[in-house]
This record gives C-alpha cells, structure tokens and sequence, in this order.
C-alpha cells in the first residue's frame, strides 16, 4: 500500500486533488480511499488529504501518520508546520515551488524532494487568480511524473471526470507539470 499525504491551504484545491487522484487511479483498475482532515474550515486555513493505493482492497480507515510521501500545494507551510513528520525514510516530498529541491535542506534533510512551479502553472492557465492560484490539477501532474502511481493518461481523465469547469485548462496545466517537475533528489 502506498500512502500520501498532501497539506495546502483552504482554496487551493488540496482535497479535491486528493478526489482527482483516486479517480484517477480507480480508473486503472487499482483500489483507492481520499479523504480529508479539516481544522477550522475556511480560505487559506492549513488542511490536510489523505490518499491511499493498493492493488488489494483497503480496510484501513484512520488518517495517515506515516506517509509513504508528502505533497505540499503551499510552500509556505513549510516553515509553519511540521510537514516531514512520520514521512517515511524513503519518502519523496514534492514541493509547489520554483525553488530548487535543494533549497529546502534543512526541513528535509535525508528525504527526496521534488519542486514544480505549480502555482505559475496554474496562474499561466487561468486557475485561480494570480493571488489565489489553484494549483491542485498542476501538483497531481508532478505526482503523476515523480511518484509513478498514476500514468498520465488516466491522471487527465481523471480530471475530466471530477473537474467540471476549466476542465482543458486543468489538464493542460497537469501535463506542463509532468513536462517541468524537477527530478526528486535527495537533500
């Protein structure tokens, strides 16, 4: 079983990447569970995802201590929350942020990190405002490329499916994030 955590900010879409993601994989023919924890539900509020893989049905219903890996659709949360807690020693973190993998040491020394610019993605294919970018579809591209849990293909019809407006946009903008993520590296 593969477990991932994802952390964002109220509006940036962070559950409803972890819904597109299960779609997508339950389109390959694989198990998956979504689900979210919320704090105080509002706009720009830290919140967390959940998303479970596994060729095998998944019994498992608690939140997830122990990711396999992190995906963070707000690099500011970095800094304010301890992200890297019980990520598992081979887990890949996979950043929103033009900065290099390398630059992000210090929170995450001995794992592997990965960095796409998901948010001028998104702003370049009108998700969102430039203020407010929604930067879900663009991460899951970079989850699609770096994790390998997911192809491409059903990644895009994944959003087709659960991505009512906008629908090219956020597929176009999926695929410039799978082009552009930064290899994973260990920092």
């Amino acid at each position: 079983m593969v477990e991932i955590r994802f952390h964002g900010r109220g509006g940036q879409g962070t559950v409803v990447a972890s819904k597109i993601l299960a779609t997508s994989i339950f389109l390959e023919d694989r198990y998956s569970q979504s689900f979210p924890a919320f704090g105080v539900e509002r706009r720009g509020a830290p919140v967390t995802a959940f998303l479970r893989v596994d060729d095998r049905p998944i019994r498992i219903r608690t939140e997830i201590y122990e990711p396999d890996h992190l995906v963070i659709l707000d690099p500011l949360l970095v800094d304010q929350v301890p992200l890297a807690s019980g990520l598992k020693k081979e887990g890949i973190v996979i950043i929103n942020s033009s900065k290099k993998p390398e630059e992000f040491s210090d929170t995450f020394k001995g794992f592997r990190v990965a960095t796409v610019p998901a948010g001028k993605i998104a702003v370049k294919h009108h998700l969102g405002s430039p203020q407010s970018p929604i930067v879900n579809t663009a991460i899951l591209g970079a989850v699609a490329k770096v994790l390998g849990v997911v192809s491409l293909e059903n990644l895009i019809e994944g959003i087709k499916t659960d991505v009512p407006a906008h629908t090219e946009d956020n597929a176009a903008a999926a695929k410039e994030a799978y082009d552009t993520v930064s290899d994973a590296v260990k920092v």
